[in-house]
């Protein structure tokens, strides 16, 4: 197999694996609209594998010198191009389930705020940042 051969079938690989990585962090969204951490953590796993994977291809590319005289000889504009957009779009999306994430972190704090300030007004404290906080000191418990 010559080396531009070579070259283009990991370039097909990494397009593979970005088409993977997309395809994940679209279930990524769905199980964090649905709530389900186990999944959750299922997916994580799956996609920081995933990451290192492209991450270990990537390095490849870069420590190629035959690779890199392809690409400036106009070798591989295709297949890059799209590998670019797919890289966009798993940007974009990663944004988006990054927002949700941070939604669901504010109701998580309106919501503990609410149940320490309905719990007992006069056990609640503020911690340094300025976030309420209550032990359970009040309830006569102890790990």
């Amino acid at each position: 197999m010559t080396t531009e051969a070579t070259n283009l079938s990991l370039i097909e690989k990494q397009l593979m694996q970005l088409q993977q990585l997309e395809i994940i962090i679209d279930r990524e969204k769905d199980v964090l609209q649905k709530q389900d951490p186990d999944k959750l953590l299922e997916i994580t796993d799956e996609k920081n594998h995933l990451l290192v994977a492209i991450q270990t291809l990537d390095q490849q590319f870069e420590q190629s010198i035959l690779f890199k005289q392809e690409k400036s000889q106009g070798l591989y504009e295709e297949q890059l191009s799209l590998i670019e957009e797919i890289l966009l779009r798993c940007k974009d999306k990663n944004h988006v389930n990054g927002q949700i994430i941070a939604q669901s972190q504010l109701a998580v704090e309106r919501m503990k705020t609410s149940l320490l300030h309905s719990h007992n007004k006069s056990s609640m404290t503020y911690d340094s940042k300025g976030k309420t906080s209550g032990g359970l000191s009040s309830l006569d418990l102890k790990a």
